[in-house]
């Protein structure tokens, strides 16, 4: 039986193991014997030398880089350089795992030395040959980007990549490569190396959207710039900031590196920018057909994926603003964007020069995450954020921009004042000042009534720095009005363009219905497929704006500081406001607000959006400024304030936390009614060509807010309060001014009604209807469903001003009977009775009047009400007589006539006979007057009021004009017209000047006449008495 020994292998020296090893990591060869590895190649020139210099044919670290330069100058071989140095490194980490079980320890660290001296090799010399690829021979074909960035890609990989699979193209990620590769190099080496792979990065996502692969190129951004190197690379790449005289929004967007990373978005762009795979077609394509979850999912998937985004660039931004080297490019880069796209803020945008809506959103996200340290619940930092930066800053341009108060003039003024009083009288202006005068006195001419404040950043040479808070705050204010706030309204038009798609949609399939056409089949079709691309589009930016909470609610703590910013620069949270409005106040930007209030309406309509977010500083600030046009010049802005209340009303916001601001604010206790019945009075003159129909849609607000408030004990208690002590200031007003707008609304709702009656009876005639052309047909539709809305939005707006007089007379009756008012109020009543019981009140029939809020007899019954009301408060019985002087609409008639209906409809007896007395006591009163007409005969022309040719019972004379008129008949002008009326110079009521000397006259003509007429009816009545007795006499 034959036996086998195992013959022991010679054990090998350091040096032979080391050959070895390199020999393994370069695949290289300095003998020619076949290998069955063809990439070994066999360096013949190498091994002579080698030889010549009597040296063994053995690798060693002395060796190592002339094998490497040698192998990669190679023409035989056929593998790329930076493959062949890549594929060095990996075998080299290889071979450092394998030594790091070897028993003994000196040979160990002396392996592991030359392991480490070959990667160190490896990765210079991939530097080299990226910086200089003709180096050394090269057979890969070009692809356009840098091989380097596939290892980037993999460095970074991850399970998100996007939804199509990871695009790292199968390379495996290299442990320490990258990291070696750049940390340990100078920046003139690398900088053209990352300048490339930034130009790669940007071009991987200029097309995608946010259902593509973004994830990978922007892990592979942030983890290029947390590298000192990278960071200060990507602020010096000429395409940080893009220069050039085309440059404008959409350029900088499309161009810059950072630019398409922000362009990635769910909102739609303009068709030559469009981005796949297409978020709208994708994941909302014929939505009312899918199903809910399928929607919910939808919306989820591309609320994770945009705020992958956002975190994404702000941990790029922060990374870049940490480091001090690269801060002031990034504020640079920030300020850019804004400028170029301020014309964002317009209705129209050109999208191709302003950025996309996607990008600003985006920004906005970004923006608020970088504030978000500063937005703790106390705002602790906010006296870092400097007013004067508006002024001052080098950075943003804020020029143009409307001022909540101040105008162009009035800042150039104060800002001069300024530094004269800091140069003690010197003339002398900082360049960046010079430049901001100059650029006040160009534009004031056109700016200075409207309060715009044109504010330039100064120059360079003048450069004021900012704490960053100071600087994130201003560029945060700017971005959200331009991105998300703008976004708001975008959508806003958006859904009033489908609703309009679809009341024509519905309009020609009616038509269709009536007479088909092939023309009516297009314009179907047409819109059918405008509503399917609108409908997408609505539901990308509820997908990425009104589903993502967050978002709304860090906005919402942004604006939080804005407002509480803003009251500290008049002295805080506390009433009465300052006597005169400081200039830093005054002249911040007006949009600032403005943001803050669309924000909170929107916000308020999105369910559960104001759950946990502190509302009470928002509520101060309202309460406070919203009735000081001394404060807040444009009276459009504090109407939206109340717009805001509106919204929060506890019935209609399904929020839990907004009752107690109304019911157990003390500020809300104290100032909210009284500073909503002053704004009801300002907003009669707005100044806008818009403003007689603008001030029905603010009162409407205003006017339900008024009514919920009446509801609530101590807010009724000091609107009563405010109707005394006010009797004749703004509740004189406000009452005027109701009463105005009851009596326009009601009489123009049912002048419609009877021209809605004629159409109607034109369309019934049905045989007539057909022989008309198609195209009056449509018209005369269009004019039908016109005047619908019309009645039905008047119709509403004097059902809420009837109600208010109605809710408000029975326990505020003096201000109604005063000199100036009482006859204004009884005409309107007796105009209002006359059009629900006269001889016309047939012709008001309608088909279905509740479809137009035309409630006749809810109606009548508020008007008795105001009447019996007023009737309970008179106590020195003027109302009877005002009621019988009105003599255009007075009858008696209309009383019992009224009164029949109420019995009908089942109203309380009391009230009708109460009303039955009111209408006794004015026939009474019509009798008296008749009487006291015939008493005075003709009246002299110099005792009679110019205006209303009455005579004058307290005559006044008016400063300018000079000319006499009776005091109630002018105070009654005065209440929507503080101007004299025959020369429009200003008046008021305390420049009237007592004519005591007329009056007296007047008077003594009154008792002449009375005396006249008493003397006259004692002739006549001895006259009687003996033709009498006479005929007694004669009878007898």
């Amino acid at each position: 039986m034959a036996t086998t020994t195992t013959a022991r292998k010679p054990q090998r020296s350091p040096e032979e193991i080391e050959d070895i090893i390199l020999r393994k990591i370069f695949l290289v060869s300095l003998t020619d014997s076949e290998s069955s590895d063809p990439r070994i190649v066999y360096l013949e020139l190498t091994a002579a030398e080698i030889l010549s210099e009597s040296k063994e044919l053995r690798l060693s670290r002395d060796l190592m880089e002339r094998i490497l330069i040698d192998r990669l100058s190679a023409s035989a071989t056929a593998e790329p350089p930076f493959q062949y140095l890549v594929g060095c490194y990996r075998r080299a980490y290889d071979e450092s795992k394998k030594i790091s079980s070897m028993k003994d320890p000196n040979l160990r660290s002396q392996l592991d030395s030359v392991i480490k001296q070959a990667k160190k090799l490896c990765v210079s010399y991939c530097r080299i040959h990226l910086g200089n690829p003709e180096l050394f021979p090269n057979n890969e074909v070009k692809s356009g980007t840098s091989p380097l960035l596939q290892l980037v890609f993999s460095e970074v990989s991850s399970s998100l990549d996007s939804f199509g699979g990871s695009s790292s193209g199968g390379t495996q990620s290299l442990p320490g490569f990258l990291d070696e590769f750049f940390r340990d190099s100078d920046f003139d080496t690398l900088d053209p190396i990352l300048k490339g792979l930034y130009e790669d990065l940007r071009g991987t996502v200029i097309k995608v959207s946010a259902l593509g692969n973004f994830q990978q190129p922007l892990r592979a951004l942030l983890y290029l710039v947390n590298f000192p190197v990278g960071a200060k690379s990507l602020v010096n790449h000429l395409w940080w900031i893009p220069k050039g005289i085309y440059l404008n929004g959409r350029v900088i967007e499309m161009t810059s590196i950072l630019g398409p990373f922000f362009h990635v978005s769910a909102l739609l762009d303009h068709s030559i920018f469009k981005t796949q795979p297409d978020v709208g077609q994708q994941c909302f394509s014929e939505a009312s057909t899918r199903r809910p979850a399928d929607l919910l999912s939808s919306f989820s998937t591309i609320k994770t994926v945009m705020n992958s985004l956002y975190d994404g660039l702000s941990e790029v931004l922060l990374s870049l603003l940490k480091n001090t080297d690269t801060r002031e490019n990034v504020l640079d880069y920030l300020a850019e964007v804004i400028n170029l796209n301020s014309s964002r803020a317009q209705i129209q945008v050109d999208p191709l020069s302003c950025a996309s809506s996607g990008m600003f959103v985006n920004l906005s996200a970004v923006m608020l995450r970088l504030c978000d340290p500063f937005l703790d619940a106390n705002l602790t930092k906010r006296d870092k954020i400097d007013p004067k930066y508006v002024f001052h800053n080098s950075r943003l341009d804020l020029s143009g921009l409307t001022a909540l108060h101040a105008s162009s003039d009035e800042v150039a003024e104060w800002l001069n004042k300024k530094k004269l009083g800091k140069t003690d009288g010197s003339t002398q202006h900082t360049d960046g000042e010079n430049r901001l005068l100059q650029s006040q006195k160009a534009t004031s001419s056109g700016s200075s009534a409207s309060g715009s404040s044109n504010v330039k950043p100064a120059s360079s040479s003048d450069k004021t720095k900012y704490p960053f808070i100071c600087e994130c705050f201003f560029m945060t204010a700017r971005v959200l009005h331009l991105g998300l706030l703008k976004a708001f309204s975008d959508f806003k038009h958006l859904v009033q363009d489908i609703q309009r798609c679809e009341d024509t949609l519905s309009t020609l399939k009616a038509m269709q219905e009536q007479t088909p056409t092939p023309a009516l089949e297009r314009d179907i079709s047409r819109l059918e497929k405008e509503i399917e691309l609108y409908s997408q589009e609505k539901l990308c930016y509820e997908a990425q704006i009104l589903r993502d909470g967050t978002l709304i609610q860090s906005a919402l703590s942004f604006y939080r500081l804005m407002v509480v910013w803003l009251v500290g620069l008049v002295g805080g949270f506390k009433m009465p406001l300052p006597s005169s409005c400081p200039m830093e106040f005054a002249s911040m930007p007006e949009h600032f607000l403005e943001d803050a209030m669309e924000l909170l309406i929107f916000a308020s309509r999105i369910p559960k959006a104001l759950d946990g977010v502190l509302l009470d500083d928002f509520m101060n600030f309202i309460i406070m400024f919203m009735g000081s046009p001394d404060f807040i010049r444009n009276p459009y802005l504090r109407a939206k304030m109340v717009e805001v209340l509106n919204c929060w009303m506890p019935r209609r916001s399904g929020s839990s936390n907004t009752a107690t601001l109304f019911e157990g604010h003390q500020l809300s206790l104290e100032c909210l009614v009284r500073n909503l019945l002053k704004l009801y009075v300002d907003i009669e003159f707005t100044g806008s060509h818009t403003q007689f129909y603008d001030k029905f849609n603010i009162r409407h607000n205003i006017a339900e807010l008024l009514e919920y408030l009446w509801q609530v004990p101590s807010h009724r208690n000091a609107w009563r309060q405010i109707a005394k002590e006010e009797e004749k200031g703004v509740y004189l007003n406000f009452l005027n001014f109701l009463i105005n707008d009851s009596i326009y609304l009601l009489d123009e709702s049912l002048n419609k009604i009877l021209e809605l009656k004629e159409l109607e009876a034109e369309m019934s005639n049905t045989a007539e209807w057909e022989r008309r052309p198609a195209q009056e047909r449509q018209e005369r539709t269009r004019l039908f469903q016109s005047q619908e809305n019309i009645i039905r939005i008047d119709m509403k707006l004097a059902n809420e001003d009837v109600s208010m007089l109605a809710f408000t007379s029975e326990q505020i009756t003096a201000p109604f009977l005063l000199p100036e008012m009482v006859e204004r109020v009884a005409s309107m009543l007796n105009y209002f009775l006359l059009q629900l019981v006269g001889p016309q009140r047939k012709s008001l029939s309608l088909k279905d009047p509740e479809k137009y809020e035309f409630r006749p007899k809810q109606l009548l019954k508020q008007i008795v009400y105001i009447y019996v009301h007023l009737a309970k408060g008179d106590t020195e019985n003027i109302f009877p007589a005002a009621i019988s002087k009105d003599g255009r609409s007075y009858n008696e008639q209309l009383f019992s006539a009224a009164a029949d209906v109420l019995r009908r409809i089942g109203e309380d007896g009391r009230v009708i006979q109460e009303f039955i007395e009111l209408g006794a006591k004015a026939k009474v009163a019509a009798s008296e007057a008749m009487d006291t007409e015939a008493v005075l005969g003709e009246i002299p022309d110099e005792f009679l009021d110019p205006i209303q040719y009455t005579l004058m019972k307290d005559p006044v004379i008016l400063p300018s004009s000079r000319i006499t008129v009776d005091r109630p008949v002018i105070q009654r002008h005065l209440l929507s017209d503080n101007s004299d009326p025959f020369n429009r110079s200003h008046l008021t009521a305390d420049m009237l000047i007592p004519n005591t000397e007329l009056k007296a006259r007047i008077e003594g003509f009154i008792k002449s006449q009375e005396r006249k007429k008493g003397e006259s009816l004692s002739m006549e009545s001895a006259k009687v008495t003996i033709q009498t007795t006479n005929s007694e006499m004669l009878i007898d």
